[in-house]
C-alpha cells in the first residue's frame, strides 16, 4: 500500500509523524517498572507493584519521581533519584528492548515514503538514544526530543511543539502516535492529530482519548501499519 495520494488526487503535503517512545514504539514499560522498583527498594520502599507503576505511564521520569518522593517520604533530592533510575533503566534497556512488530512495519513504510519522523518522549535524552540504537530504530528516526529539553512535560504540549519546530513542520500537519492519556492530551493541546494506541487497555475510555482521530482501543493487538497508513490521509 502506498502512503501517498494517487496521481488523480489533489497534491497534499507530506504529514510529519511524531512518535511517543515508551509503550508506543517499544515495550519499555517492564524495564521502567523494574528500574523504579529497584530504585525505590534502595530507599526502603518494598511494596512498589506494577499496578502502582501504571499510574505514571505517559508521565515524564522527573515528574514521576517527584510524586513518588513525596508519597513515600524519601529525603533524597529528585536529581539523585533521577540519576539512579536513569542508570538502572539504561542497563536494563541496553540488555533487552522489544519493538512492537506493527510499529516497526509502520516506521519502515513511512521511511520508504519519505515521511519525516521524530520521537518525542518523557524519557531522558540518554535513554531515548540508547533505546533507538539497541532496536535499530535510529536508522529510521534520527531526530528525537526529550522532556528534559523543554519547560514542561506531558500533558503539556511542549515536547511535541519542539519536535515540530525541529522538523520545520506546522503543528497542524503533524500526526502523533501515543499510548497514554497524558500524551494524547499533549497532542491535542499542540494542535496535532493523534492516533491513540492505549498501552493499558483500561485507559481506552479515558476522556483524553476522545480527541484522538484514530483510537485502537485494543492497544497494540489492534494496531496495524495498514490502518495507520490509511489514517494519515483520512
Amino acid at each position: 500500500m502506498t502512503l501517498l495520494p494517487g496521481p488523480s488526487s489533489a497534491p497534499l503535503p507530506l504529514p510529519h509523524v511524531i512518535f511517543d517512545l515508551d509503550g508506543t514504539l517499544v515495550d519499555s514499560e517492564p524495564n521502567y517498572y523494574e528500574a523504579g522498583r529497584r530504585l525505590l527498594a534502595r530507599y526502603g520502599v518494598r511494596d512498589f507493584g506494577w499496578e502502582e507503576h501504571t499510574r505514571f505511564i505517559g508521565i515524564g521520569t522527573r515528574e514521576t519521581l517527584t510524586v513518588l518522593r513525596a508519597e513515600y517520604g524519601i529525603d533524597a533530592p529528585v536529581e539523585e533519584l533521577l540519576a539512579g533510575k536513569n542508570a538502572l533503566y539504561l542497563e536494563l534497556a541496553g540488555a533487552s528492548t522489544e519493538v512492537f512488530p506493527q510499529m516497526r512495519e509502520f516506521v519502515e513504510r513511512l521511511y520508504a515514503a519519505g515521511v519525516p519522523m521524530a520521537v518525542a518522549s518523557g524519557s531522558s535524552r540518554a535513554a531515548i538514544g540508547a533505546v533507538l540504537a539497541v532496536t535499530g530504530l535510529d536508522a529510521y528516526i534520527p531526530l528525537y526530543v526529550s522532556a528534559e529539553e523543554v519547560a514542561h512535560g506531558k500533558p503539556e504540549p511542549d515536547v511535541f511543539l519542539e519536535a515540530a519546530r525541529r522538523m520545520g513542520a506546522e503543528p497542524g500537519n503533524c500526526v502523533v502516535l501515543e499510548d497514554a492519556p497524558p500524551g494524547a492530551a499533549a497532542a491535542h493541546a499542540a494542535g496535532m492529530r493523534c492516533f491513540a494506541v492505549p498501552y493499558v487497555p483500561q485507559t481506552a475510555s479515558d476522556p483524553a482519548f476522545e480527541t484522538a482521530e484514530l483510537l485502537f482501543a485494543g492497544g497494540q493487538s489492534a494496531f496495524t501499519a495498514e490502518a495507520a497508513c490509511r489514517g494519515l490521509y483520512g
